[in-house]
C-alpha cells in the first residue's frame, strides 16, 4: 500500500488548532495573575468561546482526514480496474493437448489430457510472439491461442527453456490481434513491498485479475511438474496463483511486465511465484533465434547445504552463513577449480550432513548468505563460460578461487 504524504491542508489545520490552544492558555494565566477576582468571569466566557472554536477546528480536521482516507481507497481500487481495462487485451488464453501413457494391469493405456494456461503478447524485432510457461505447452500438440476478443488461432512453439519454465509461441493471427506489453529488463525491476497485479485465466476463467504485494525476491523454487528442476531468482508475492494462471503476466502499477506467473510450485499454498522479466529479456533473443537457451551458468556443485549456527558449532567453523559444499560433480567446474567437498559426516538435530568441505561466502566480492543468494547472483550476473571469483573458508582460513562456469 502506498502511503500518501500529509497534505498542506492537514498541516495548516493542525497548526491553527495548536496555536489557538497555546494562546488560550497564555491569556488565561496572564489575566488570572493580574486580576484574579474581577476579570475571572469575563475570561471564562472568552475561554468557552475559544474552546468552541477549537472543537469546530477539530471537527473540520476529522472531515479532512476522513475525506483523504476515502480518496486513497478509491484511488487504489481504480488503479487495479484501470490497469486491467488497459492491459487485459494483451493477455491470452492457451489451450493444448498432451498424450499421456500409463502402465496398468491391462497393459499400457493412452489418454489425451487437456492443458490450459495463460500468456501475453511481446514485440521482438518488429514481430509479435506470445510468452507463456514451458509446462503449458511443452510436449503438447494442437496448441491454440484465444485473444481477449474471443478469436482463436493455431500456434506453435518457437522456443522453450525447461530450466526456467519459459516458452515463446508463434501465432497465426492478424497483426490487429496483437497488443504487446512492455517487459522490464532490469533485474531490480520489482522490490519487496511493491504492489503487483496478475492477469490470467485461473481454472479457465479468462480475464481474471488478482493483486498482491511482493513478499520476497531471489527465491529458488521447485516445479511440481519436474522435481529435478529448481528455478532460481524467483519473485514471491501474496496473491495465490491457480491452474490456468500459468504463463500470464505479473504487472507493476504502471502496466510493465515484471514477471511471468507460474502455478506449479510445490507447497506454495497461499503464495504466488513468477519468473522475473529480466530472465525473459535475457533469453528471448536466443529462444526466438535458436529455439532454446544454452547459457545457464553451472558451478558444478553436486550437493550443498546452507550454513547455520548449529552446523558451525558442531564443525567448529567461525562463520554461520554461506553455502557448505557437501560434494562436487566429478570433472565439473568446481572440481577443476579445486573446490573441496565434505570429508566426514555429522548429525545435527537428527539430520546427517557431510562436513569438512569448503564454505562459499562470496562471489565476485558479493556476500553469499545462502544457496538462494548464490543462485540468484549467478542467474542475474553471469552466463556459461565466464570466470567468477569464489570466496571460500577452508579449514578456518579464507581463500579466493577462480572458477570457469560451465553450462547446462
Amino acid at each position: 500500500m502506498n502511503v500518501k504524504p500529509s497534505s498542506p491542508r492537514r498541516a495548516i489545520v493542525v497548526l491553527v488548532v495548536a496555536a489557538l490552544l497555546i494562546v488560550a492558555i497564555g491569556v488565561y494565566f496572564q489575566t488570572t495573575a493580574r486580576d484574579p477576582a474581577g476579570s475571572l468571569s469575563s475570561e471564562v466566557s472568552t475561554l468557552k468561546s475559544q474552546v468552541a472554536s477549537l472543537e469546530q477546528a477539530n471537527s473540520n480536521l476529522q472531515s479532512v482526514l476522513s475525506s483523504d482516507v476515502q480518496s486513497d481507497s478509491n484511488s487504489s481500487a481504480q488503479s487495479a480496474g484501470s490497469l486491467y481495462a488497459k492491459y487485459s487485451v494483451s493477455v491470452v488464453t492457451i489451450q493444448s493437448y498432451e498424450l499421456t501413457t500409463q502402465n496398468t494391469f491391462f497393459g499400457q493405456l493412452s489418454s489425451i489430457e487437456s492443458i490450459q494456461g495463460s500468456g501475453f503478447v511481446v514485440d521482438y524485432q518488429n514481430s509479435f510472439y506470445v510468452v507463456t510457461n514451458n509446462h503449458v505447452v511443452g510436449g503438447a500438440s494442437n496448441i491454440t491461442v484465444t485473444f481477449s476478443d474471443g478469436n482463436s488461432y493455431p500456434a506453435s512453439v518457437k522456443g522453450a527453456d525447461q530450466y526456467r519454465d519459459l516458452a515463446v509461441l508463434a501465432v497465426s493471427a492478424p497483426a490487429s490481434e496483437f497488443h504487446p506489453l512492455n517487459v522490464l529488463a532490469s533485474a531490480g525491476a520489482v522490490a519487496v513491498g511493491e504492489t503487483v497485479f496478475a492477469i490470467g485465466s485461473p481454472f479457465g476463467l479468462a480475464g481474471s485479475v488478482t493483486a498482491g504485494l511482493v513478499s520476497q525476491v531471489g527465491r529458488t523454487i521447485t516445479e511440481s511438474t519436474n522435481a529435478q528442476i529448481s528455478i532460481p531468482d524467483v519473485i514471491q508475492f501474496s496473491a495465490a496463483i491457480n491452474p490456468g494462471n500459468s504463463g500470464g503476466p505479473l504487472l507493476d502499477s504502471n502496466g510493465n511486465v515484471v514477471g511471468i506467473t507460474t502455478a506449479t510450485v510445490s507447497n506454495s499454498e497461499g503464495l504466488g511465484f513468477a519468473i522475473p522479466a529480466s530472465t525473459l529479456s535475457r533469453e528471448l533473443p536466443s529462444l526466438v533465434s535458436n529455439g532454446d537457451y544454452a547459457l545457464h551458468p553451472d558451478l558444478g556443485l553436486d550437493s550443498t547445504t546452507d550454513m547455520t549456527y548449529q552446523l558451525a558449532q558442531v564443525t567448529g567453523s567461525n562463520v554461520t552463513y554461506g553455502v557448505l559444499v557437501e560434494s562436487v560433480v566429478a570433472g565439473g567446474p568446481a572440481d577443476k577449480a579445486g573446490i573441496q567437498g565434505g570429508t566426514r559426516t555429522v548429525t545435527v538435530e537428527g539430520q546427517s550432513y557431510p562436513v569438512g568441505g569448503d564454505i562459499i561466502v562470496s562471489i565476485n566480492g558479493v556476500k553469499v548468505v545462502d544457496s538462494d543468494s548464490l543462485a540468484s547472483y549467478l542467474e542475474e550476473n553471469t552466463t556459461a563460460g565466464q570466470t567468477v571469483q569464489l570466496g571460500i573458508i577452508r579449514s578456518g582460513t579464507y581463500n579466493s578461487v577462480s572458477v570457469v562456469l560451465g553450462a547446462y
